[in-house]
């Protein structure tokens, strides 16, 4: 029995961003998707870095799974060319449908939306409500701030040292995969001294 395709999920923007290093590394993580065998799961909209990906997978022949909300969907900005679009009817929902098809997570750069699902998921882990590796594939030094945030968080007594190591960062495309591919770091109690 051949064995099911594994889903790697990308948060990412819906816009491209003013570096051109931003597209030419979805283009990257695209092929690094598909070169190892995975299906894409992703936002579903056809703009933006999320375009730049989705386009690179179906190019070289992978699977693309897109979820979007029905609100979004009237703004016309689903991608139209997926493997399967997953219409759901609020965010929250979607949110908990892309946790749901992840066996890993990788982040590109992005704003507002990119980080709120990054870090739903996050926390998730923290709480021991999935168990998903979560990978920030780090463009030309874009995520430095976020982690340096985590770091002083972790130091300002706000999160446990370990918990900041949920959050694993690379700048390289198929390392990205393959952490994401990989075990989740262990889960440990929030609540615990250990």
């Amino acid at each position: 029995m051949e064995p099911t395709l594994r889903n790697i999920c990308v948060f990412c923007g819906s816009s491209s961003g003013t570096d051109p290093a931003f597209q030419t590394a979805a283009v990257a993580l695209g092929s690094a998707i598909v070169d190892a065998g995975y299906r894409l799961v992703f936002g579903g909209g056809h703009v933006g870095l999320m375009g730049t990906l989705a386009d690179e997978v179906l190019a070289r022949g992978g699977e693309v799974i897109g979820v979007m909300t029905e609100q979004l969907v009237g703004l016309e900005v689903a991608h139209q060319g997926l493997t399967e679009l997953d219409i759901q009817p609020t965010m929250h929902r979607r949110k908990a449908r892309m946790a749901e098809l992840a066996d890993g997570v990788v982040v590109l750069p992005g704003g507002f939306g990119t980080l709120d699902e990054a870090f739903e998921l996050l926390t998730w882990n923290q709480l021991g409500l999935v168990s998903v590796p979560i990978v920030f594939l780090d463009v030309d030094e874009f995520f430095a701030p976020l982690f340096e945030f985590i770091a002083g968080s972790a130091a300002a007594g706000f999160m446990k040292d370990h918990h900041g190591t949920l959050a694993q960062r690379t700048d390289n495309a198929e390392a990205a995969v393959r952490l994401a591919s990989g075990n989740a770091p262990a889960f440990t109690p929030k609540w615990t001294d250990r």
